[in-house]
């Protein structure tokens, strides 16, 4: 079932459509050219989680692109109407950890060709149960070439690297292209040989000893000026993991460093933290490491908000 509530002046707290029915011109620009944002997020227990993390995160990119969009506030009183008329049509079916949960997608287009009138709505969706899978079997992953180096995000702005836009077709054809070659997900790196992020989440190592065998307890992700998208799921994680006790890194990463990891995860706020069993077919670290800190680590994240 899909709710979509989209964000309209004369209704404070968004206009609730029939999601079967079509209710977006087809000369938007988010149709005909990607020319749009977008955010995802999960709500637990009818609570969005992280969401001032995404409202930023989509005024960034908003900002990026020179596209207005609403104001946080009407966001927020759309999403929690999106939350409750999922709530009361579709049956919860609680998770492993007895949570019920909703994706909630914040989408803002230019608007219809020649209007210069913003679309802007809110999208509530059921989890799919391939996530959870994921999660519990972990991933097998292949890298590839994204075809930038690791400096381009600076010398080309107008790539747009940095925000999270509808011009999604590059990264669900690497999907596409590694479930093509038996593997579940992809890792990018640029041209220079650098880590950068996954189609549809960021990369996060651990180290639990260091090069003399003495324990640690070490997280590290490629570093944010690489031209990929901050993580809102790892930046929770990062500051609960602080508390915690870890030491906590930013890159450069090259591939050697994810091979040489205690364990490795595509990390997202639908999918949250999945494990990385291998990458390009050589195993990450030993299997019972993985999840014990898989485990850990996943705790810590529950804890965030």
């Amino acid at each position: 079932m899909t709710v979509l509530v989209f964000l309209d002046p004369s209704h404070p707290s968004g206009r609730l459509v029939d999601a079967g029915v079509p209710a977006l011109l087809a000369t938007d620009q988010g149709v005909t050219r990607g020319d749009g944002i977008f955010e995802t997020l999960l709500a637990v227990n009818g609570e969005p989680r992280k969401v001032q993390a995404h409202l930023h995160r989509l005024a960034t990119s908003a900002q990026s692109m020179g596209l207005e969009v609403p104001e946080a506030a009407v966001w927020l009183r759309a999403i929690a109407t999106a939350v409750e008329a999922f709530s009361e049509a579709s049956p919860q079916v609680p998770d492993e950890h007895g949570n019920t949960n909703v994706v909630i997608k914040l989408i803002a287009t230019r608007g219809p060709e020649g209007a210069d009138t913003p679309t802007a709505w809110v999208q509530a969706t059921a989890v799919s149960p391939a996530l959870a899978e994921q999660r519990a079997r972990g991933l097998d992953v292949i890298l590839l070439d994204r075809g930038y180096d690791s400096t381009v995000a600076h010398r080309a702005p107008w790539l747009l690297l940095g925000a999270k836009t509808l011009s999604y077709a590059v990264n669900m054809a690497a999907l596409r292209h590694a479930h093509a070659q038996g593997a579940d997900d992809v890792i990018f790196t640029s041209s220079d040989g650098h880590v950068l992020e996954g189609p549809t989440s960021s990369v996060l190592l651990a180290h639990v000893t260091d090069d003399g065998g003495a324990p640690v307890k070490r997280l590290i992700t490629p570093n944010l000026d690489s031209g990929i998208l901050p993580g809102t799921t790892q930046g929770a994680l990062f500051a609960a993991a602080r508390e915690a006790g870890w030491e906590l890194g930013y890159g450069p990463l090259v591939p050697a460093d994810l091979l040489d990891a205690d364990a490795v995860w595509l990390v997202s706020s639908i999918r949250l933290l999945a494990p990385v069993n291998s990458i390009d077919g050589t195993e990450i670290g030993a299997a019972d490491v993985r999840a014990r800190l898989t485990a850990e680590l996943s705790a810590l994240l529950a804890r965030t908000h």
